[in-house]
């Protein structure tokens, strides 16, 4: 089976993420934090290496900025919720995955209020005069922007962004969910408030692992929507004030962290810039193979941000006239090929790419570990499907 379905879970993973959970669950099992063992203290220092490591990684002020939640959803939801109150107003983009959208939605019922802002539907970018239009117009408290689309893959211009939302005092919140791991960025260049990121996409550690990153200083903005345990100033009826157990309530993932540990130390020795590179190579190759196919059926989505280094590693397309899950399905049973169809769970998406009544897209996401024969495979299935569509 050809894996083409990165941005929903990278597979396979390095070996050595394998090697540290099965080691973690035979030889330690320990709880972090939650005792002086010597069990317990190996848990507690590989967490705490690889907390380090990805504000390393990210180029955050401090380890202690980083906090670790169960995946980017949960991420999304600790600091929009902690965040917005009442009578607060939200901008916001049709790019959003519904971990944004229906939070939002939710918070409308206590009062919070939100706008959000069409993106060109052949670019996959957002117009940043929009954003200060309504910086300039209404009183923002809160700009939240996907990093990169998981329909299209196409990369923001977040600094551009974030100093409009410096220039207006608005905060801006940053989904990094498809490019944590992908592209090689730093919080403090790109000037970001808070950012929330998932453990098992591009940083290619196991499920059920995500982070979120607060500036310095506004981790007493965000309020805890979580109480409990943490393993720290347990003599306390409330609830730590200080980062990051402010948000790292309850028994952490240690399996998982363990792998997400193992993952980051791998990914740090091969270095983001050349896993991306590596990612963009086989992505340039599939987009060229998919565009240069003769089919008045296939149209491939925001292929020129391709050419333009601006994508993190996704490309959609879909046939006209067939619906794009059965294009998926007949691609799994008849070429072998996984990959992802529907709606991505980002519908305003599809609703200005106008795919909506095919289904949504078709979405190929090469890995570290596509290799230029799957690409080949997967545009000579495509081409053979266009050929029977005709």
């Amino acid at each position: 089976m050809i894996y083409m379905d990165n941005a929903a879970t990278s597979y396979p993973k390095p070996d050595c993420v394998y090697d540290a959970v099965d080691d973690y669950m035979r030889n330690s099992g320990a709880s972090i934090g939650r005792s002086h063992s010597a069990a317990a203290d190996a848990a507690f220092g590989i967490v705490s290496q690889c907390r380090q490591q990805l504000a390393l990684l990210m180029d955050a002020e401090s380890a202690s900025n980083v906090a670790f939640t169960f995946n980017c959803t949960d991420s999304l939801n600790l600091l929009l919720r902690g965040i917005l109150k009442r009578g607060m107003q939200v901008v916001s983009t049709q790019l959003e995955h519904n971990s944004v959208l229906r939070p939002l939605n939710d918070l409308t019922e206590s009062g919070v209020s939100h706008k959000l802002l069409e993106f060109d539907s052949q670019t996959g970018l957002i117009d940043c005069k929009d954003i200060e239009r309504e910086l300039t117009q209404s009183s923002v408290d809160l700009v939240v922007l996907s990093h990169a689309s998981n329909v299209t893959g196409v990369v923001q211009p977040v600094k551009e962004v974030a100093a409009l939302c410096r220039a207006h005092g608005a905060l801006l919140l940053l989904d990094a969910a498809q490019t944590a791991g992908h592209l090689p960025f730093s919080v403090r260049e790109m000037d970001v408030d808070f950012l929330a990121a998932a453990g098992h996409k591009g940083l290619l550690g196991p499920l059920g692992t995500g982070l979120l990153y607060v500036r310095p200083g506004l981790e007493e903005r965000v309020a805890h929507v979580r109480s409990g345990g943490t393993g720290t100033v347990s003599e306390s009826a409330q609830q730590p004030t200080q980062m990051p157990s402010r948000f790292e309530s309850g028994n952490p993932n240690g399996p998982g962290l363990a792998g997400l540990a193992a993952a980051v130390t791998w990914m740090s020795d091969q270095t983001i810039s050349q896993v991306h590179d590596l990612i963009q190579e086989r992505l340039s190759q599939l987009c060229n193979g998919l565009t240069a196919i003769d089919s008045d059926r296939l149209h491939v989505f925001c292929s020129d941000s391709v050419s333009a280094g601006r994508n993190c590693g996704v490309l959609s397309f879909v046939l006209e006239g067939i619906d794009s899950r059965e294009v998926a399905a007949i691609l799994e049973q008849s070429f072998q090929i996984a990959c992802r169809a529907g709606f991505h769970c980002a519908p305003l998406t599809h609703q200005r790419l106008g795919t909506i009544e095919s289904g949504g897209t078709i979405r190929f996401s090469p890995g570290l570990f596509t290799t230029e024969q799957d690409i080949n495979w997967a545009v000579e299935a495509v081409q053979q499907l266009c050929e029977f569509a005709e």
